[in-house]
């Protein structure tokens, strides 16, 4: 008995242990499952936060004070619903990428006399922010520092010394100091392209900056705004002994870059272009009988930058693309030569943050395999652009290519590869009509070899009888 009852407690013992490490494993196994929650949901933040970062921007400042002189700017880029992160260029905390991410979308310089960039940022740093995709809005002045101007290089820009200024001593505003270098921009200087500039206006536009030139070896360069050809960029308080930096035309007052990527960059060599007493200035050239307009046209301008530059106007993506026979609604495995295809594809535009249908009436399609066999047009229809053509007499490797690069807008490009191959044997003509001729001279060979054959036969057969 006294064993029985040894054994009862020592499983009576055996059955709590093992209760109480069932009991530890549940809430160690219930913690793994509460941390493995936390960690999902934490995952699933980041990535919904990366999915709606789109508009995050960053506005560098030489100081706080530019929030405010600047205000109606910035007020119009936080209704147009970016969010906008203020902070001076030389703060510590400064940073445009994070665990290889960037934190931004995009990026203001708003810091012309800027020696040297705060935390993280410099110009090697910016140059990848653009060739990742970014966009860029600069602001210069006289006071422009050497970041800047390095930055400018890499994009194909060239600004002047420090302490110089863009001057016309024939269209400057009678407000003036003397110097002549607070400039009335003639509305028809600006780039041809509604795109990047808005509409036509004929107000005109004040300017007091530095000047720049392009790079004449960089095609993707953008001379928005041009000075006359009175105009050119030296020391205001100096006589001139040398050439000046940039003469007539091609002093640049305002100038961009669409990189091949898409991204874009825009360079303006005036910081009061964008502050509210130039937006609210009226203007008047000094020369006599000179119109005086109670607006000038710097808002609009600024607005319709801003839109480009931050990708809300002339951005384009392709929709769904379509090939099949004329007559078939799936694309074959492969075509066969002089075939009638129909070829279609859906473009959209960015609108108000809305894609909708592209208007265009220059878009082209190739047929290519090395080179362009067929070059057509497209025909707008409905939402989509479509054309149908015969198919080349030529088989191998194709493709069905749009490459569209206008003036404002990304570049587009679709590719499509098919194959293309000859005939099979049971799908040629019995008798060719071209072949006719060679009939006809087969044919006639064997009339006359038979013909040949009865007369030499005959011949043979008289001369045994002779």
């Amino acid at each position: 008995m006294a064993v029985e009852e040894q054994s009862a407690a020592e499983c009576g013992r055996s059955s709590a242990y093992n209760c109480k490490r069932r009991s530890v494993n549940m809430a160690q196994s219930s913690q793994t499952g509460i941390v493995s929650n936390v960690l999902f949901v934490a995952s699933l933040a980041c990535l919904l936060q990366v999915a709606i970062g789109d508009g995050k921007t960053l506005v560098l400042l030489d100081n706080p004070n530019i929030k405010d002189t600047h205000s109606i700017f910035f007020r119009s880029l936080a209704d147009r619903g970016f969010d906008l992160t203020f902070k001076t260029a030389d703060d510590p905390s400064l940073s445009l990428i994070k665990y290889g991410q960037f934190l931004y979308d995009h990026l203001v310089i708003f810091s012309p006399s800027v020696e040297d960039f705060g935390g993280n940022i410099n110009v090697e740093t910016i140059t990848a922010f653009i060739d990742g995709g970014g966009n860029v809005l600069v602001a210069a002045s006289s006071d422009i520092g050497d970041p800047l101007r390095e930055l400018g290089s890499e994009c194909g820009i060239e600004f002047d010394e420090e302490k110089t200024a863009v001057i016309d001593h024939h269209n400057y505003d009678v407000s003036d100091p003397g110097d002549h270098s607070l400039i009335v921009a003639d509305p028809e200087n600006l780039l041809k392209a509604p795109t990047i500039v808005g509409k036509p206006t004929e107000k005109p536009i004040l300017f007091k900056g530095v000047g720049m030139v392009a790079d004449p070896d960089n095609p993707l360069v953008l001379d928005i705004l041009t000075g006359s050809s009175t105009s050119y960029s030296f020391f205001p308080d100096q006589p001139i002994k040398q050439y000046p930096h940039a003469v007539g035309k091609n002093t640049l007052l305002i100038a961009g870059l669409q990189a091949r990527n898409n991204a874009r960059v825009v360079f303006s060599g005036s910081l009061d272009f964008f502050s509210d007493a130039f937006f609210s200035s009226a203007v008047q050239k000094a020369t006599p009988g000179s119109q005086r307009h109670d607006q000038n046209g710097n808002m609009e301008l600024a607005e319709a930058l801003s839109s480009w530059v931050f990708k809300e106007a002339g951005v384009l993506r392709v929709g769904a693309v379509t090939h099949h026979p004329v007559g078939e609604s799936t694309p074959p495995a492969a075509y066969t030569i002089t075939d009638l295809v129909e070829y279609s594809i859906v473009i959209e535009m960015l609108s108000e943050g809305r894609w909708v249908p592209f208007d265009g009436d220059d878009i082209q399609l190739e047929f290519v395999r090395i080179d362009p066999f067929v070059r057509t047009y497209l025909k707008k229809n409905g939402g989509k652009y479509s054309v149908q053509f015969k198919l080349p007499d030529v088989y191998g490797v194709f493709q069905f290519k749009v490459d569209y690069n206008r003036l404002g807008y990304t570049h587009m490009y679709s590719s499509t590869q098919v194959s293309v191959r000859p005939l099979q044997h049971t799908q040629y003509e019995r008798f060719i009509p071209s072949a006719y001729p060679y009939y006809a001279s087969v044919f006639s060979m064997m009339g006359g070899l038979f013909l040949f054959s009865v007369v030499f036969l005959h011949m043979k057969e008289k001369e045994k009888s002779d």
